[in-house]
């Protein structure tokens, strides 16, 4: 019988890369739901070569076109948040695969951990946003949480489930473009510059993230929760080949590592099959091609966006809420022109100190705090 997904976001870098991978084993998937926001063409023509049983667009201009060109098929095509919850619980689905970017995706995966639905996760932002929900949800609904970031997905086929002898998470990052440029030229660095990421292919706010190294700081946060290891146990790892994906250390000194080259349909691949491996037509690995696999520590003075992270992460409650929602729009500002590179980790740091964590809170309250950290961040004086 074919498992069933619910692909959320299905029109971004996640959601194309993982339609190659149900393309790849289409004797084994039947795609249930597709959902996406502004580009309607190509959520058209995923719909009409997926025939899923429901299509759910988030932008009102959008939605109108996909549903008088979709008209003559039998898909439901429906609009809105509201609309994409009720069909998580209508709708047959084995797995939703989490690949609406941003905060924009949080809603969705609480729903379908709620409906104790597993979910492969590439939405970080729910994680560290909403960590502690996700894990009282886990924990009463028995649903699963199957991480698609390269970093997770690696420290999750090296980890022990046992976590015998675990002495720490290495986590690993290629540093980005600008690992080699002095700081003093990092202010002059340009949205077009800082999209040119050396090893992958992804969305401009992740590329961007992590020229910044705040993508790392991040999952840093993420891996904190989904492992459930403390944040001095996790160790982030300048490793620019982008080959290793991550490691576990143990305490009799075994290092495990993931390999692979930088390629998202493997994390995705093991997040739809697991638990078990499937050969794909992809190419793979040849280690005799690699010169070289180097390491180094992150510059966190250069990069400050890291220490904020692991700053935030340490406070907890509601400050890496405050975090992200603060970064988004940074990241934002710096895409249009309207802030200097340098100043994206000012203006988070500026939101960050100005927050008091809430100690307890529901999801509401948590979105109150996000829609909060994103107004003043809007009024951050920046430089042009």
């Amino acid at each position: 019988m074919k498992k069933k997904i619910a692909l959320l976001g299905s029109t971004g870098s996640i959601g194309t890369q993982t339609l190659e991978v149900i393309d790849e084993f289409s004797d084994d998937f039947q795609v249930s739901l597709l959902s996406g926001h502004k580009n309607g063409e190509l959520l058209k023509k995923q719909a009409i070569k997926y025939n899923p049983a429901v299509v759910v667009v988030t932008d009102q201009e959008t939605f109108i076109n996909v549903e008088k060109d979709l008209s003559g098929l039998d898909i439901k095509v429906l609009y809105g948040e509201e609309d994409l919850l009720n069909s998580l619980s209508t709708i047959e689905m084995d797995l939703v695969v989490g690949g609406i970017s941003g905060a924009a995706g949080i809603k969705p995966i609480l729903k379908a951990l709620e409906l104790g639905i597993d979910v492969a996760l590439a939405n970080k932002e729910t994680i560290v946003v909403a960590g502690d929900l996700v894990r009282k949800l886990q924990s009463k609904y028995g649903s699963q949480l199957i991480p698609v970031d390269s970093e997770h997905s690696a420290i999750f086929q090296c980890l022990d489930p046992q976590r015998t002898a675990l002495d720490k998470i290495i986590l690993t990052a290629s540093g980005g473009p600008f690992r080699n440029l002095p700081i003093d030229d990092l202010k002059n660095v340009t949205p077009e510059r800082a999209l040119k990421h050396p090893n992958w292919e992804m969305g401009k706010k992740i590329t961007i993230d992590s020229a910044t190294l705040m993508n790392k700081g991040l999952e840093v946060i993420e891996a904190h929760f989904l492992f459930d290891v403390g944040y001095e146990d996790i160790q982030v790892v300048i490793h620019p080949q982008s080959i290793i994906h991550s490691m576990v250390q143990y305490g009799d000194g075994s290092i495990l590592a993931q390999l692979g080259l930088p390629d998202m349909r493997i994390p995705i691949q093991y997040a739809l099959t697991y638990p078990i491996r499937m050969h794909n037509s992809f190419e793979k690995l040849d280690l005799t091609k690699v010169p070289s696999l180097e390491f180094f520590s992150p510059d966190t003075d250069k990069f400050p966006c890291l220490k904020l992270a692991y700053e935030a992460g340490r406070t907890g409650y509601t400050m890496p809420a405050v975090l992200n929602a603060a970064n988004e729009v940074a990241v934002d500002l710096f895409l249009k022109g309207k802030l200097l590179f340098t100043e994206i980790a000012n203006l988070v740091q500026w939101v960050l100190e100005q927050h008091i964590p809430l100690k307890e809170y529901n999801l509401e309250e948590l979105l109150a705090v996000d829609s909060w950290a994103r107004e003043v961040s809007r009024q951050y004086k920046y430089q042009r």
